[in-house]
């Protein structure tokens, strides 16, 4: 079995040129720079449509599950600030099998978040400038603008953590007023019924609170952007190996983003349905179809104005959102380099930025293949959102290995977590269950691919069965999720019906909870090594996890 060992230029190498300046304003301009991005000017209408009101629960819900996400992955970056920690912590808590599977997944969703927000700006244009979208799609020329706009937060990375952090901070503070500002004024506007919005009345007009069932409102967590919008917290954890004081500032940032984001979408929402004119309901929520949702209701509303400020913020907010997925998302790459996933060489970070340049081009290129099957913000959410809350999952297994191998001191324990882990684990599969069948479906391709890739790294870095051993309770999971939603109620066949499916959902990923946890301690106390590494904190060095050197 191998040891901890160093190889001089080898990709954890790396490590040392990334700079520590990250403090927590930054951190929370990071996250809440990812949270208000292009989600809030789509997800309250495209949760409308499906849901009616009670897309409310829907939010309330979503955002009890990624605090709780959040939470798990607080506690782990305290025991490992890492950059590109979100693809490490499976590694080190159940080989490398678990690891490619799960950073194979999260890198597809992040790589589509710069074309997601370039494709929400440009969205968004089209109001002003006709030919960039057209039939629920973005054009040529359109889609030649977005990648323009990818470009651009490729540029602004290139320079380094501290001029991205100071970029990031100045967009950020622009784009926390102007949802305000809607906020406030769609809201007077619905309860004075001014310009005719529809007010509290709407919500008779539209057939009740729950128009379409609950379970529209379930399925509209992964479908309409809300696990997408929630999920911006992830970026202080990629970020985390270059944090000021990490036991600190990464938990007091992250609940900070999370709880900030579920009080600003809640009253996006209500702002939203109680906004819109009572004569548009006449064929119900689904019926709502805006290209720029709240531009353009601010226009019907007579608030010529704000119709400005909305369109000026749309470019702002989207970009600054992109700018941030920018950023970490080349240091999952980093991490996946890291792991041997990915070739090595892509983990180079570039000595006097500081940052995985080849990392950000290689994100660019295949962000570009994203708008050519997928050319519109809500195409592109309703793929990814599911392979989000998969990725997510894993965290809580990590920090139950982590814990009872003793790699977790003390001090860096969160209290709650004998609760919150397993809650995370298990409703984050709820997530993926409730997401339309049709939908989930189209993921089983992306996720195919990662274990083909996986297989072909396996032969040629000559990886231990053990390796494998650690990721099968994950394999069934996969399984477990995809054939229990053929046969339920969103969208398969309905064999079980509610709320059993639900129920027997929640029992199956409970027992996977239990296998999935007893497999990464079981693996991680067979390599003492690797724990001992772990213990001593230390990122100069690289912890080999049974693989050959390859």
């Amino acid at each position: 079995m191998n040891t901890a060992t160093e190889e001089p230029g080898s990709a954890t190498d790396e490590d040392r040129h990334l700079k520590q300046k990250l403090g927590y304003w930054s951190l929370v301009a990071t996250g809440v720079g990812s949270v208000i991005g292009s989600g809030w000017l789509f997800s309250a209408m495209y949760a409308a449509q499906t849901a009616g009101p009670a897309a409310l629960v829907a939010w309330v819900i979503g955002g009890a599950v990624m605090l709780a996400v959040a939470l798990v992955f607080a506690e782990l970056g305290m025991v490992r600030p890492e950059s590109g920690g979100l693809v490490r912590y499976p590694l080190y808590s159940n080989g490398r099998f678990a690891a490619s599977i799960v950073g194979w997944s999260m890198w597809v969703t992040y790589v589509a978040n710069p074309p997601t927000e370039a494709s929400g700006v440009v969205q968004y244009a089209s109001s002003y400038l006709p030919g960039l979208f057209e039939h629920g799609s973005l054009t040529f020329p359109g889609i030649l603008v977005a990648i323009a706009l990818m470009a651009v937060f490729v540029v602004i990375n290139f320079f380094g953590v501290q001029f991205f952090a100071r970029s990031n901070n100045v967009v950020t503070a622009v784009k926390i007023c102007i949802p305000t500002l809607t906020i406030v004024l769609l809201l007077i506007s619905g309860f004075t019924h001014t310009g005719g919005a529809g007010g509290a009345d709407n919500i008779a007009a539209g057939g009740g609170f729950a128009p379409y069932g609950f379970g529209a409102a379930l399925g509209t967590i992964a479908t309409a952007g809300m696990v997408f919008a929630y999920t911006g917290f992830r970026n202080i954890i990629e970020l985390s190996g270059e944090v000021k004081d990490p036991r600190r500032n990464i938990p007091a940032s992250l609940v900070t983003t999370i709880l900030g984001a579920i009080v600003l979408y809640l009253l996006l929402q209500i702002a939203f349905v109680f906004g819109i004119p009572q004569h548009l309901l006449g064929t119900g929520w689904g019926g709502i179809d805006f290209d720029s949702p709240f531009a353009q209701l601010a226009m019907l509303l007579g608030m010529t104005w704000l119709y400005w400020v909305l369109i000026a913020d749309s470019m702002v907010s989207p970009s600054g959102s992109g700018i941030v997925f920018t950023a970490s998302n080349a240091r999952n790459v980093f991490g996946l380099a890291k792991n041997r996933f990915f070739p090595e060489w892509l983990a180079k970070v570039h000595p006097g930025s500081g940052v995985p340049r080849l990392a950000l081009v290689l994100n660019f290129l295949v962000g570009i293949l994203f708008l050519l099957p997928l050319p519109s913000w809500h195409a592109i959410i309703g793929v990814t959102g599911t392979l989000i809350a998969f990725t997510f999952s894993i965290g809580s297994v990590s920090l139950v290995a982590f814990r009872r191998s003793g790699v977790s001191p003390r001090g860096a324990r969160l209290p709650g977590m004998t609760v919150i882990a397993p809650f995370a684990f298990i409703v984050s599969a709820l997530v993926i269950y409730w997401v339309p069948w049709s939908q989930l479906v189209l993921t089983i391709p992306i996720v195919a691919v990662g274990f083909v890739w996986y297989a072909v790294t396996a032969v040629v870095h000559r990886h231990e069965r053990s390796e494998i051993a650690g990721g099968v309770w994950l394999v069934v999971y996969l399984v477990a999720m995809y054939g229990m939603a053929a046969i339920g109620g969103f969208g398969g066949l309905g064999l079980v019906p509610a709320p059993w499916d639900s129920i027997a959902v929640a029992l199956v990923a409970a027992a996977l909870y239990v296998w999935g946890t007893r497999s990464g301690v079981r693996y991680m106390r067979e390599r003492p090594a690797l724990v001992a590494e772990l213990r001593g904190g230390r990122q100069d060095q690289e912890v080999v996890t049974g693989a050959g050197r390859g």
